[in-house]
Parts: structure tokens; C-alpha cells; sequence
């Protein structure tokens, strides 16, 4: 038996891009802290929506409002006080012009916005993709059996067993995450999609014989 891997590597221009915007505020009472939050985020989607954007492709993808507690010391026996109330609100906007990224994140910003959770890059169909990768990886495979089957002077056979290794839908994600900011650039947002690189690898079995 002789065990061969191959990999196929295929790079594809993004068709589709998932903008993650937050708003973040601090308020004496829990209500305050929503309503700040939900007022920021109607103004958002107002925003978004003036570029065009289908309301399906915008999504509220997380809602949180935690309290806020005083400093305490070590050895303080007192239950612990809470002083304000964090709310945030995190809005995706799913986007198939990426000619569209830069306007969107800044109509975030201008409307209230206060975080940039990040970009998202991907292919909306990726199947031809991941099977030209494929086709690399088995032709790799292949081809390495046929050198190490010739180097060893053995014959090879039938194909046993082949087995994929992976080959995942590719995605991007620009280096945002965690970036705050604390109002709109004054010059718009750059935005390059850049290239995926789509892998696939494959496990092939093949049977060998004396020559």
C-alpha cells in the first residue's frame, strides 16, 4: 500500500462582505442606557438604508445590558453596589456591493456608532472553488504517488480509499475587532476585499505491487 496527500490551493475575489457595527453607552439607570442604545441603533438602520441596502440584509445580532458595580476593596464584607448600567448593541449588515463597506461603516459612525467589531469577506457560492481545489489536491496526490512509485520500482494499482481533508467556506475578516471610536472619521473609510484563498487537501490509498 502507498499513502499519498495532496493540496489544492485556489484564490477567489470576495462577491459578498458582513459589516459588524456597535454602540456602546453608560447610564445611571438600566431604561437610560437602553434608550440611549436603542435611539443610536434606529439612527443606524435610518442611515444604512439610505444607501440601498435591503432590510433583509440587516440583522441585530446582539443586545446586552449588564450593571455596573462600585469599587470595592479586598476586605470589604459589603454586598456589592451597582452604580450605572452598560447597554450595547451589536447590527450586521450584510452587504453584495462591496463598493458599498467604506459608506456603510461610515453612515454607522455619523449616526452614533461607537465600535467596529469588523469586516467580513466571503463568496457567496463557493462550491466552484472548493471543487477546482479539489481537483488540485487529487492531481497533487496523484502525482506523488507516480514519482514515489517509480522511485521505488513498484507498480501502482487500484485506488483503495481517498478520503477529504477539508476544504471549508473560505472567510476573511479585516483586523477591526475591539477598535472604539468616538466619533466619524472626517475621511471616508478604505476598504480593499482583497483575494480568499480557498485549500483543500486529500488522503489517497493505493495499492502497489512487485514489478
Amino acid at each position: 500500500m502507498l499513502v499519498v496527500t495532496g493540496n489544492g490551493r485556489i484564490l477567489a475575489t470576495p462577491d459578498e462582505a458582513t459589516v459588524r457595527l456597535g454602540i456602546v453607552r453608560q447610564a445611571p439607570a438600566a431604561q437610560a442606557a437602553q434608550d440611549q442604545v436603542n435611539a443610536v441603533a434606529q439612527q443606524i438602520l435610518n442611515e444604512i438604508r439610505k444607501l440601498s441596502v435591503l432590510p433583509e440584509h440587516v440583522q441585530t445580532a446582539r443586545l446586552v445590558l449588564s450593571p455596573v458595580y462600585a469599587p470595592r476593596s479586598p476586605e470589604s464584607r459589603d454586598a456589592p453596589r451597582i452604580v450605572a448600567y452598560d447597554a450595547s448593541n451589536t447590527v450586521t449588515v450584510r452587504l453584495q456591493n462591496l463598493a458599498l463597506v467604506g459608506p456603510v461603516i461610515d453612515a454607522g459612525l455619523k449616526a452614533g456608532a461607537n465600535q467596529l467589531e469588523g469586516v467580513q469577506f466571503g463568496l457567496r457560492n463557493d462550491l466552484p472553488s472548493r471543487q477546482e481545489a479539489l481537483k488540485q489536491a487529487v492531481n497533487e496526490a496523484r502525482s506523488k504517488a507516480d514519482v514515489m512509485a517509480q522511485t521505488l520500482r513498484v507498480n501502482l494499482g487500484e485506488v483503495l480509499e481517498v478520503s477529504e481533508g477539508g476544504s471549508g467556506s473560505p472567510r476573511f475578516d479585516m483586523p477591526l475587532q475591539g477598535r472604539v471610536f468616538a466619533q466619524a472619521a472626517a475621511a471616508p473609510t478604505p476598504v480593499s476585499p482583497g483575494e480568499l484563498e480557498v485549500v483543500a487537501n486529500v488522503t489517497i490509498r493505493y495499492r502497489i505491487s512487485q514489478r
